[in-house]
């Protein structure tokens, strides 16, 4: 039995991140489609990681201000990047 409730979910639907960071849920479609939002795809439909919508918001908490999502996702596709050619896993 889950004694622990202030557990949040593990994953957002898209229109959850959405509301949460008050953008058309349109506009995060097309991010995740352009791989410059972090997202699963199972089938025909997307999940946000919770762990990725935290990093952003801590991320924009450490810096105080605006946070270039172009320069997290220019980041995130180095790291992919450098472990596919570690010979890591290509997710």
């Amino acid at each position: 039995m889950d004694t622990n409730l202030n557990v949040g979910p593990t994953f957002y639907t898209v229109g959850e991140v959405a509301r949460i960071l008050r953008v058309n849920p349109v506009t995060l479609y097309r991010a995740i489609r352009d791989d410059a939002f972090p997202a699963v795809r199972i089938r025909t439909r997307y999940v946000v990681p919770a762990a990725a919508l935290n990093e952003l918001i801590a991320e924009v908490t450490a810096s105080g201000g605006c946070v270039d999502l172009a320069d997290l996702i220019a980041k995130r596709r180095m790291e992919r990047e450098a472990g596919r050619v570690a010979g890591g896993a290509s997710w």
